[in-house]
């Protein structure tokens, strides 16, 4: 609508299954690209952004009409598949595709 004006700002945490720190090296560096790009398809704004040994802290905006669970679900996904593929394929320790 033109007439409405929207602010939805959220703070998302991605913590890896069983909080391994597994967010280190490369995968540190490629995980924002990743997340970046995805956001993109969906017409997410990153805001801000941290990626810890053992989780990533993300500020993020979309319109109201994106569910929140949408969202998160659609990135987490995305991105766990994504980094298992590119990254994580060689490493015998990571086992599923969980973030």
């Amino acid at each position: 609508m033109a007439h409405v004006k929207w602010e939805c700002k959220y703070h998302i945490v991605f913590i890896p299954k069983y909080r391994k720190k597994k967010l280190y090296g490369r995968v540190r560096k490629r995980i924002g690209d990743i997340f970046q790009e995805l956001c993109r398809y969906k017409g997410i704004e990153i805001l801000e952004g941290h990626a810890m040994p053992e989780h990533v802290h993300m500020c993020l905006s979309f319109p109201p009409r994106v569910s929140i669970a949408m969202a998160v679900g659609y990135i987490k996904c995305k991105s766990a598949i994504r980094i298992h593929r590119e990254i994580m394929r060689h490493k015998r320790k990571f086992t599923g595709m969980h973030l």
